[in-house]
């Protein structure tokens, strides 16, 4: 790290609700936040927000007329960004950066616009420019009124994460000293569950916890899907109102030996990781945050390399992907809402099917991980501000 980077404020929004408060109570329950859907004639366990959250997105819906050809990935990224600026005290006069993206991008908008094509063999009007992923930064940044640097992306499941770099590395050069990042998904349409499950990793569990992400011993897949969003500000330097600081970062890619292949001990984990340990002694970190996203082989070679980045001193590990699902781009970021609120309440989240006989005594330092389809691993290092 060229300097320590604070974190000033996050917002979130995803099945747990749409407030630190809520947030942090729904995370200290021993529940998951899953619900069954009928799809396909058939019940499917998702992530939705929940009631009171929709009736807020339905409201800022309506609230522009601009705003009701936007996806719901849109909305809910414009919702958290209003949030997180002003948890931050930034105004728009600020012109910090925006680095919001998605994997999916307009899921259920460009699914809805296709289909009316092959109904009458004719695009709608607003269809290219609501659907093209730019959309969701570019909203943000009218929504906010802000004039800095705007950008979107999607490199799959660690898109989150990969928008904290570029923010991290925005400010390190000097270009900008505040930073807006995230990701954003609403993917909890038909086709994208059908996707999932075409790939063999949806969960077809009806047990206690339908999603066994940090089950180790498990032998089927059990991935379930969420959607959310949530964003963070990032500004330079250690800054009183920090809510923790990111004290390293680590990144990696590996070579694709299948389409949505990793290592057997994830080698891009391995290597980001250690990058993002920098010269700390691995014994200093308290936590992880795994990806572990509920598959047998996902969740399986991340720990294998943990085990070969910690050793026989393997830190406390958890997930949230048990409670909320899978966000698929936003993932990252709502890792990181867990790290900083168990580091600011000083207190673990473990996960209930799995043993553990103790927790840490203290929490100073947590690493978070996110990895996508490719290996394209994120890790990054929070510290008690």
């Amino acid at each position: 790290m060229q300097q320590p980077i604070s974190i000033t404020a996050i917002s979130s929004i995803s099945s747990l609700g749409n407030s630190s408060y809520q947030t942090w109570n729904s995370y200290q329950k021993n529940r998951h936040y899953l619900s069954s859907r009928d799809v396909f004639g058939k019940p499917i366990f998702v992530a939705e927000i929940p009631d009171d959250a929709k009736q807020d997105i339905e409201a800022l819906r309506l609230s522009d007329s601009k705003y009701k050809s936007l996806d719901n990935s849109v909305l809910y990224a414009i919702y958290t960004s209003r949030q997180a600026i002003a948890n931050a005290n930034w105004c728009s006069s600020d012109n910090f950066g925006i680095n919001i993206g998605s994997s999916r991008g307009a899921t259920k908008l460009f699914e809805d616009y296709h289909e009316s094509y092959l109904k009458n063999q004719k695009a709608k009007t607003l269809t290219s420019p609501t659907t093209t992923l730019g959309n969701i930064s570019s909203w943000v940044a009218h929504d906010l009124q802000t004039q800095g640097p705007e950008i979107s992306h999607s490199i799959t499941c660690s898109t989150a994460l990969h928008a904290m770099l570029n923010g991290i590395a925005w400010i390190n050069s000097g270009m900008s000293n505040k930073f807006l990042v995230g990701g954003s998904e609403a993917p909890l349409t038909p086709f994208t569950i059908a996707q999932m499950q075409a790939l063999k990793i949806y969960s077809k569990n009806s047990e206690e916890y339908p999603c066994r992400a940090l089950d180790f011993s498990k032998t089927k897949n059990s991935m379930v899907l969420g959607e959310g969003a949530a964003m963070v500000c990032l500004e330079a330097g250690n800054t009183p109102n920090a809510l923790a600081k990111i004290t390293g970062y680590g990144y990696a890619t590996e070579i694709l030996k299948h389409n949505i292949s990793i290592s057997s001990d994830a080698s891009c984990f391995q290597k980001s990781m250690k990058m993002a340990l920098g010269n700390l002694n691995p014994d200093e970190v308290d936590a992880i945050v795994m990806h572990a996203p509920g598959t047998v082989k996902g969740d399986l070679s991340e720990f294998k390399a943990i085990e070969k980045v910690f050793g026989n001193k393997i830190p406390f590990l958890t997930t949230n992907k048990w409670k909320i699902g899978h966000t698929f781009g936003a993932s990252g970021t709502l890792n990181i809402e867990l790290a900083v609120l168990m580091l600011q309440h000083q207190k673990f989240i473990g996960v209930p099917y799995v043993d553990t006989t103790s927790s840490p005594k203290k929490l100073k330092n947590i690493l978070v991980n996110a990895v996508g389809f490719g290996g394209n691993a994120v890790s990054i290092l929070l510290s008690k501000n």
